[in-house]
């Protein structure tokens, strides 16, 4: 296994939400769950906003909504996941931007960081799950050597309603894959994925080269889960750049030519 390089930031030891055991978990996996980093009364909040961007009118060149077929209901499609709605909620926007979640963040990455991409993953009744992978794969080199993503926790997200699997593996520096495609067994032969339950309010961070995967949501309830990629700020902004790049590769439904063929890669 490879050993963390210095595009790997060590954890910033400095005051913080996250404390020792926490930065020491990270630094050894390249993840960590933060455990009531919000109330739930916070996390009831975030899911009242997400409620409010599923209601906005898709408009092309603004958010960006993704359906899928029910797992449940072959002639259904259901909501995936919503991306690039902070410029039109100023509650996200907010939390996103500033506060303990970027501070934690910083903590993580050793500095200012900036915010590269948000999406809210529904997971509804029927919702798929994601095969294994490292989010480096998806690309993301063209931007940066590394990110963080914190997964909010804004619905129970449990083993039956296909909670986030991370690897119990120490943590990786670099790909153990091909780019824009799933992990294969070979590739995983080292480690094992471990299922990382969560409740409303939990946080859990891991940065873009640590191997995770999460199953189908076969209940009857949907799994609501908001995530937030940030790199350092040293490494410029690009959240602009790769909406423009993702909207030309792989729009949103609304956006998209009919009779041509899109794909979800990894």
């Amino acid at each position: 296994m490879n050993a963390i390089t210095p595009t790997q930031s060590a954890p910033d030891t400095r005051d913080g939400p996250l404390g020792p055991q926490d930065l020491e978990h990270y630094a050894r996996t390249g993840w960590l769950a933060a455990k009531g980093l919000f109330t739930a009364e916070e996390a009831a909040e975030i899911g009242r906003w997400s409620d409010a961007v599923v209601a906005m009118p898709e408009v092309p060149g603004e958010h960006m909504v993704y359906y899928e077929k029910s797992l449940l209901d072959a002639e259904r499609k259901v909501i995936q996941r919503i991306e690039n709605f902070c410029p039109y909620h100023a509650g996200f926007d907010g939390v996103v931007r500033g506060g303990r979640l970027p501070a934690a963040v910083e903590q993580l990455m050793g500095g200012p960081a900036v915010l590269f991409k948000e999406k809210i993953n529904f997971k509804m009744a029927g919702g798929a799950g994601f095969d294994p992978h490292q989010d480096q794969q998806a690309g993301w080199s063209t931007y940066a050597a590394m990110f963080v993503t914190a997964l909010v926790c804004i619905d129970r997200a449990t083993v039956e309603n296909g909670c986030l699997e991370m690897s119990d593996a120490p943590r990786y520096a670099g790909l153990i894959g091909q780019e824009w495609v799933p992990l294969t067994a070979d590739e995983m032969a080292a480690f094992k994925l471990i299922p990382v339950e969560t409740e409303p309010g939990d946080v859990l961070f891991f940065d873009s080269y640590a191997p995770h995967a999460s199953k189908p949501n076969l209940t009857d309830q949907q799994r609501r889960i908001l995530y937030l990629t940030y790199n350092l700020a040293a490494d410029g902004d690009h959240r602009a750049q790769y909406y423009a790049d993702k909207r030309a590769s792989f729009p949103p439904d609304i956006e998209r030519e009919a009779g041509r063929e899109y794909r979800f890669r990894v």
